[in-house]
C-alpha cells in the first residue's frame, strides 16, 4: 500500500493508495456519490490491502453492495426526524437528549445508521440561531438530566467551539451529565490535544466520552496515547461497538476487543445490534447469532469486560437489552454449558 498522508475521500484516492483495484473505481465512485467516504491515514495504515476480508477495510472502504437496498431498510431507522422538537436535537427518552453538533466525521463508517444525513452534503454545523434554539429547549425542559453530544463526530470541532458548548450546557442547572460520542481518539488521535481535553472538562457537570471501536487492530500506539490523555485528565471513557459480520462476529475477536478496552481503561458499555440502514445488509448478523456470541463471552472474559447487547427498535421505540437468557423454567445455565436446578426461592 502507498504511504497515506491525507484523508482519502474518493475512489481515485483509494485506488492510488492501493485499497481498491483500479478496475473497481467506476463502481466505487457510484457508492461515493451516494454515501460519504473518508479514511484517515491512521486507519488506512492499519489495513492489510492483501487481505480481501480485512476487518478495518471492511469498516471504512466502500463496497458495491452498499448500492443494494432491501425492503426492511430505512433511511432514518431510529425515527430521529420525528423525535426532533427543534433542529439538531432528538428527544426520545424523558431524561436525556441527543444534540447533533455537526454532520461531519473524520471517517465514514460503511454501516452508519445516519449515513443518509452525514457527510459534506449533510446539514451544516449547529450554530447561530439553531444552536440557541436547541439550548433554549434544554433550558426549558427540567427533566433533561443528560445531554449526549453526537453528530457526525463532535470532536472534530475546534477546542474553542467544544469549550463554548461545554460552558453553555454546564450553565443549565438541571443538566448534570455531558456525554460525547466519538471515534476521534482512535481514527484521528492527533486531534486529542491538551486544548481539546481541557475544552471537554466542566466544573459543574460530569463529563463522559463514549468511544466507538469495533476491532482491536484499530488501537494504534497513537490511539492508546490519545485515550490515556483523556483518562489521565479524569474523563471516564465508555465503549460502543456495533456487531458486524466479517469484522467482530466471532467470540475470540470480540473478547480481544473487550479486553483491549478494559486494558486502556475504557469500560465496555454497549454492543449494538446493527440498525437497518440502507445498503448495510452484508454487515448484519441475526439476533440469535449475537446472543450466542454474548453467551460465549460469559465465563471467557471478566464481568468488567462484558458489554450489554442491545437493539435500538426500528421506528424510534427505544433501546432494549437482548442478551441471552440463562433461566429456563426451574433450571439455570452456567457459562460452561451445564444446567442446574434453581436454588429454592424464599
Amino acid at each position: 500500500m502507498a504511504d497515506v498522508t491525507k484523508t482519502l475521500r474518493s475512489a481515485a484516492d483509494l485506488a492510488a493508495a492501493g485499497l481498491i483495484a483500479r478496475s473497481d473505481v467506476d463502481t466505487i465512485e457510484k457508492v461515493a456519490a451516494r454515501y460519504a467516504v473518508a479514511v484517515t491515514p491512521a486507519m488506512a495504515h492499519q489495513i492489510d490491502a492483501g487481505d480481501p476480508a480485512d476487518p478495518i477495510a471492511r469498516q471504512f472502504v466502500p463496497d458495491a453492495r452498499e448500492l443494494l437496498s432491501h425492503p426492511d431498510e430505512l433511511a432514518d431507522p431510529l425515527a430521529e426526524a420525528r423525535l426532533s422538537p427543534v433542529p439538531g436535537l432528538v428527544h426520545r427518552y424523558p431524561d436525556r437528549v441527543l444534540l447533533k453538533l455537526t454532520h461531519t466525521c473524520p471517517v465514514y463508517c460503511r454501516f452508519c445508521f445516519r449515513r443518509e444525513v452525514v457527510g459534506p452534503q449533510g446539514d451544516p454545523p449547529l450554530t447561530g440561531e439553531a444552536f440557541e434554539q436547541a439550548i433554549g429547549y434544554i433550558e426549558k425542559t427540567p427533566t433533561i438530566f443528560e445531554v449526549i453530544l453526537t453528530g457526525g463526530d463532535p470532536l472534530i470541532l475546534s477546542p474553542r467551539r467544544i469549550a463554548e458548548v461545554t460552558e453553555r450546557l454546564s450553565a443549565i442547572p438541571h443538566v448534570k451529565v455531558l456525554r460525547w460520542h466519538t471515534r476521534v481518539p482512535v481514527v484521528d488521535p492527533a486531534r486529542v490535544t491538551p486544548d481539546l481535553v481541557a475544552a471537554l472538562k466542566s466544573a459543574h457537570a460530569a463529563v463522559y466520552v463514549a468511544l466507538h471501536a469495533n476491532h482491536a487492530r484499530e488501537f494504534t500506539p497513537e490511539a492508546k496515547a490519545a485515550i490515556a490523555r483523556l483518562v489521565d485528565a479524569g474523563i471516564p471513557l465508555l465503549s460502543q461497538t456495533v456487531l458486524l459480520r466479517g469484522v467482530n462476529d466471532d467470540a475470540e475477536t470480540l473478547a480481544d476487543l473487550m479486553r483491549t478496552f478494559v486494558a486502556l481503561r475504557v469500560k465496555p458499555y454497549y454492543l449494538h445490534h446493527m440498525d437497518p440502514a440502507p445498503g448495510t445488509a452484508h454487515f448484519r448478523t441475526t439476533i440469535a447469532e449475537g446472543q450466542a456470541l454474548m453467551r460465549s463471552l460469559r465465563g471467557r472474559i471478566s464481568g468488567l469486560a462484558q458489554p450489554t447487547y442491545v437493539l435500538d427498535i426500528p421506528g424510534g421505540h427505544g433501546k432494549v437489552p437482548i442478551g441471552p437468557d440463562y433461566l429456563d423454567g426451574e433450571t439455570v445455565a452456567d457459562p460452561f454449558g451445564g444446567t442446574h436446578a434453581l436454588p429454592e426461592r424464599g
